[in-house]
């Protein structure tokens, strides 16, 4: 995130797009609705009816996929109005020229015939979005999980910087991360092209820099993403894994593929507090701990490092994972000697600019953390990025012309499936099935599809329907519900014994190479329908 969550609540304008925020960030939905409470405008932009979309002065539904036409429809009209911030763009950007280019293509009658937006409301989209003193963009994997995504989010960051609504306050482009520590796990070096504070591992200094700070020589090439990896198995071309709190086998795209990947790997071995679907494939299993079993650093959206204290001693056999990953280096033969958590963070903090100030001493003095970048031991930390600057100078503007999905629909395939959340269950599932109160509240999968297509199918609210794509297939309940636009079915992705990545498409972005698990063509088939095709068949 540029800005804060604190932020959220003085914002005069919000703009929520991808993200069903009071499901997956209800703490950050929270100073929405004390933004509006104060009289912010709050647009909504989601394929699906989420609930933030009840309290929004503009909702719209544009169609799965076409997030980099809207985008660009809301800053032509912008533009064309003259509602940008031509002295912002003149003193702090480059490159604005070839932007109007692309976007004076994107009138709002194209862009309306692309994404089923209404005209009217592109327009009024862009004119509270740019008129406001202070807009807030907030998005989340709606917008990343695409094999556009890159070009989205570089799409957002063009509309904050034709506005000038970033490096102020109660402005920026705020991503809402999908776990409780990602960004921390990407800031020490969780991503196959970078060294710890986002290094770049192509960089002859970089590679130097951390050759002689670990004693080893590094390799200059940029490692594989986790669909990469799948693939590299059954290419032949990787051996051994080891998975350490993630669950690919209901999370991870293509199932099938996974699976077959994860049973033809020679060594899998999974590190979790939990029995998974992917731990029942393991050669191994090591037991690690949860977050009140460990001491340590959690960092979270808005790039605020805080302390995790240890409550109880790990329970059975469970280790904590730095110490799991220490024995492991060992016996391979490369020697590590960190003593406790403290250890490997001052490493961190020695190698990682924006970590340099940041202490164990300090972040217990600070009851709220602190914030990076924070590059000395006196520096207070940066709640704001790109003041009066940004990161690499100017900001630039990129040109992008809207692609659209990786699949289309066809009449074999005539619908859209998206995936996301439900507000009872959290991502595979792991932890919030194992609550009772939770399982009470759901714990069967479904599937949402508008009246209209139930209608055409002859499905009856609650009747049991397989779901098929190119990959694979599932059975589920359907849910008849208005929720959804015509021709677009929702699932949410919790449920192994029906996961909806059996379904999705692993096609990746060519940038980020992340897979587009938000959209993909599938059919719909009713059990009563199977069963007469199946008998028809026997018959012939």
């Amino acid at each position: 995130m540029t800005n804060t969550f604190r932020e959220i609540e003085d914002a005069n304008c919000i703009f929520v797009i991808g993200s069903n925020t009071t499901v997956a960030h209800p703490l950050v939905a929270t100073r929405i609705y004390r933004a509006k409470a104060k009289g912010a405008k709050l647009i909504v932009a989601d394929p699906r009816r989420i609930h933030l979309a009840r309290f929004a002065d503009v909702y719209v539904q544009p169609r799965a996929g076409t997030n980099v036409a809207l985008i660009n429809g809301i800053m032509h009209v912008i533009y064309k109005e003259g509602w940008y911030n031509k002295e912002f763009i003149e003193e702090r950007t480059e490159n604005f020229e070839a932007l109007v280019e692309v976007i004076e293509k994107y009138s709002p009658s194209l862009v309306s015939k692309i994404t089923d937006v209404p005209e009217e409301d592109i327009v009024k989209i862009a004119e509270y979005y740019a008129r406001s003193e202070a807009s807030s963009i907030l998005y989340c994997m709606g917008i990343t999980q695409h094999t556009t995504g890159v070009d989205n989010v570089k799409s957002l960051a063009n509309l904050a910087m034709l506005c000038g609504h970033v490096g102020r306050p109660f402005t920026g482009v705020n991503p809402l991360r999908g776990q409780n520590n990602v960004q921390g796990a990407c800031d020490v070096g969780g991503l196959p092209n970078v060294y710890p504070g986002y290094q770049a591992v192509n960089v002859p200094a970089n590679k130097e820099k951390f050759e002689k700070a670990w004693g080893v020589s590094l390799s200059p090439n940029v490692g594989l993403t986790v669909v990469e990896m799948t693939n590299a198995v059954l290419e032949g071309k990787l051996k051994a894994l080891v998975v350490m709190g993630e669950n690919p086998m209901v999370s991870d795209p293509n199932t099938h593929h996974v699976e077959e990947a994860l049973r033809k790997v020679e060594l899998l071995a999974v590190i979790d507090i939990f029995p998974t679907p992917t731990t029942e494939l393991a050669n191994v299993v090591l037991p690690g701990v949860s977050f009140a079993e460990k001491d340590g650093t959690f960092t979270n959206s808005e790039r605020r490092v805080q302390r995790v204290r240890k409550a109880i001693e790990p329970i059975g056999e469970g280790r904590v994972e730095w110490a799991i990953f220490q024995d492991l280096a060992n016996r391979l033969g490369y020697p590590m000697n960190y003593a406790s958590s403290e250890d490997v963070f001052n490493e961190l903090a020695s190698l990682t600019p924006s970590y340099g100030g940041i202490s164990y001493q300090r972040l217990d003095r600070e009851r709220d953390g602190l914030i990076w970048p924070c590059p000395t031991p006196d520096h207070p930390g940066t709640p704001i990025l790109h003041r009066g600057q940004f990161a690499r100078g100017k900001g630039l503007f990129h040109a992008i012309e809207y692609k659209g999905p990786a699949e289309e629909t066809d009449n074999e395939y005539p619908f859209w499936l998206t995936t996301g959340r439900t507000y009872v269950h959290y991502h595979t599932g792991t932890m919030t099935r194992r609550s009772l109160h939770l399982v009470r509240e759901l714990n069967e999968p479904y599937m949402e599809i508008h009246p209209q297509d139930a209608a055409q199918l002859g499905i009856s609210n609650g009747d049991m329907v397989r779901l098929e794509s190119r990959r694979g297939a599932i059975e589920t309940r359907a849910i008849i519900t208005n929720s959804v636009k015509q021709g677009l079915i929702f699932m949410p992705f919790h449920f192994a014994e029906a996961a909806a990545n059996r379904l999705t498409n692993t096609a990746l972005d060519p940038v980020a190479k992340i897979p587009e698990l938000k959209v993909c063509a599938v059919r719909v088939v009713t059990l009563e329908e199977e069963t007469t095709m199946e008998a028809a068949e026997a018959t012939a």
